[in-house]
């Protein structure tokens, strides 16, 4: 598998587990920004990006095969503790890691990724049609979306004119080019369709904010039609501790708003590994 590492070989980590239909290449200026003092660490997840693709006999392309992908990961780095990037289907991938070991998540940035239903937005509206009646029928569906237009429309998506001319289209070209096997699309397909699974284990996710409240920044873009700022404030209801700041971006504020988010990351960084005692002398 391939993965991204920045950043002095002690130093706090910061995981940065990718989406849909994204890879460690999402990561690629937010590392560098950071790498001062702080190692941070992005996999390509399997199927995606460099990192190789297994048969689907040997690897489970849902969501709980790829959040146990993403433990044992951090077991082969060796990684006793560690921050989470929560963003996109990557949010799911890191909820299940932090539910599983609490004890070792130093802390957690969440970047429009949801956990709560009720907020969900209307371009959900597909996926739930296909969720409430899981056909043959449906899921072709969702494969015809497994193409460079889809991927450039969940780039692209609902963002202001402006703000869409700052995204490159490295970003849905690299992507695409990345899936160009058969075998990777149907193994995304499989993704998609299960992600109706995800929505039962929403009230598990709430339920370890409201136990375990961990250090919280909410960094995000409310111009996105699966995760308008709704989904961003409903995390206040488990976790009212948490930092929220609403900017004006969409899904992916890596691209639009960098100079924006890096400062709070940096600062909410340092409060918290300051709260842990942690030496950032690396």
């Amino acid at each position: 598998m391939f993965y991204r590492e920045a950043g002095p070989a002690h130093a706090p980590v910061l995981l940065l587990p990718h989406g849909y239909p994204a890879s460690s290449f999402a990561f690629r200026n937010l590392m560098p920004a950071l790498a001062d003092r702080w190692r941070t660490i992005a996999p390509d997840l399997p199927g995606f990006g460099y990192s190789g693709t297994p048969d689907a006999s040997e690897f489970s392309y849902t969501f709980d095969g790829y959040a146990d992908f993403l433990r044992r990961f951090t077991e082969v780095l060796h990684l006793p503790r560690y921050a989470i990037y929560l963003h996109d289907y990557g949010s799911q991938f890191g909820f299940r890691l932090a539910i599983a070991a609490p004890q070792k998540v130093t802390a957690l940035i969440i970047s429009n990724g949801d956990i709560y239903e009720d907020q969900h937005g209307p371009k959900y509206a597909p996926l739930k049609k296909f969720w409430d009646n899981p056909t043959d029928e449906g899921r072709d569906e969702l494969a015809a979306h497994v193409s460079p237009d889809g991927f450039r429309d969940e780039y692209v998506g609902e963002i202001d004119d402006d703000l869409a001319d700052l995204l490159t289209p490295d970003l849905w070209t690299l992507a695409w080019a990345q899936l160009g096997t058969p075998q990777r699309r149907e193994n995304l397909t499989s993704l998609l369709a299960d992600q109706r699974h995800t929505v039962p284990g929403f009230p598990r996710q709430q339920a370890y904010l409201r136990e375990h409240r961990p250090p919280t920044l909410i960094v995000w873009g409310p111009q996105d039609g699966y995760m308008p700022a709704g989904a961003a404030h409903a995390y206040h209801r488990d976790h009212p501790d948490a930092e929220l700041h609403l900017l004006r971006g969409g899904h992916w504020l890596l691209e639009t708003n960098l100079d924006d988010v890096v400062p709070l990351i940096r600062d909410f960084l340092h409060r918290t590994l300051q709260d842990y005692d942690i030496d950032f002398r690396g």
